[in-house]
């Protein structure tokens, strides 16, 4: 890792001066824009003085995986794209969209893509493939499992609630903060060789089971939350009772059964390797969020 290293500090130093001319006046589209890290994709390529188009399917540019009459205006005009799936990259159907979708960026000048894929996930690999093979000068970004899934989205009722019943176990997982892996995204689009061809690997610097993670946010919080582990196949059927289409219910039970169990259960230095510091602790996230009221009742 070049961090406190001189000689290549001072590399780094010199190839982030050339990427900064290399990249003046980059458009870049993300796609998920809304999301949990797209939001965090679109404020690190503004902060790096990138032009931003930020697409979902009710903004300004409008986007959807399911349209693909939406797919060329998105990307016309871009200079790179990162691309997140909804509703996983592993889901069925999602290699095929993206696959085609990757393509036609080619054909449309667009080469520099960057693929959110998940850490762990073997469903993913076809999408992560579909990349690989369609001409881009392509970066897989695999994340493990986001800080921001309990402070954001569907999880969030149920912490605010004040009980977490979720198919996780006991298992440790090395949480990471999505602003993180924003900063990843848009130091990949905007590296130049450095880390095209490549699948990068993020992760937090500590491993929490969901229970140290729910109880960290209930000290922080002030307030009683409590971690109730079930199995996937239980939460898939209550999943299917509040209205989650059965297919879909299926494939999250199959990821649930595989991508917690353990497999994850390690860290990897993927974040100070690109951005030459550490990620962002667990700790750092509850402390903010309980101060901002997130998971008041």
């Amino acid at each position: 890792m070049f961090p406190g290293l001189p000689g290549q500090f001072t590399e780094a130093m010199t190839t982030n001066k050339a990427n900064t001319a290399d990249t003046a006046g980059m458009t870049v589209l993300v796609t998920g824009a809304t999301g949990r890290v797209g939001r965090r994709v679109v404020e690190s390529a503004e902060a790096a003085g990138l032009t931003v188009r930020a697409a979902s399917r009710g903004g300004a540019v409008r986007f959807d995986w399911a349209d693909r009459s939406t797919w060329a205006d998105a990307l016309r005009g871009a200079d790179a794209a990162h691309l997140a799936y909804l509703p996983d990259v592993g889901a069925p159907g999602a290699a095929e969209a993206v696959g085609a979708f990757s393509r036609l960026a080619v054909e449309m000048g667009v080469g520099r893509l960057t693929l959110l894929s998940a850490r762990g996930e073997h469903q993913a690999h076809a999408t992560e493939r579909a990349v690989r093979d369609s001409g881009a000068r392509w970066t897989v970004v695999r994340a493990s499992w986001f800080s921001q899934n309990l402070s954001e989205g569907p999880l969030l009722a149920e912490m605010r609630a004040g009980e977490l019943v979720f198919p996780a176990g006991e298992v440790l997982e090395p949480f990471i903060d999505t602003r993180d892996i924003g900063d990843v995204v848009v130091a990949a689009l905007t590296g130049g060789d450095r880390f095209a061809g490549r699948t990068l690997d993020l992760t937090g610097p500590r491993l929490l089971s969901f229970r140290q993670a729910v109880a960290e946010i209930s000290a922080a919080a002030g307030r009683d939350i409590t971690y109730v582990p079930v199995s996937a196949r239980d939460y898939g059927a209550a999943l299917a009772e509040f209205g989650v289409p059965p297919q879909e219910a299926q494939f999250l039970v199959e990821l649930f059964e595989t991508n917690l169990d353990g497999r994850n259960a390690m860290l990897s230095e993927g974040v100070r390797e690109v951005l030459g510091r550490d990620p962002r602790d667990f700790a750092e996230f509850t402390a903010e969020q309980a101060e901002a009221g997130t998971w008041k009742s």
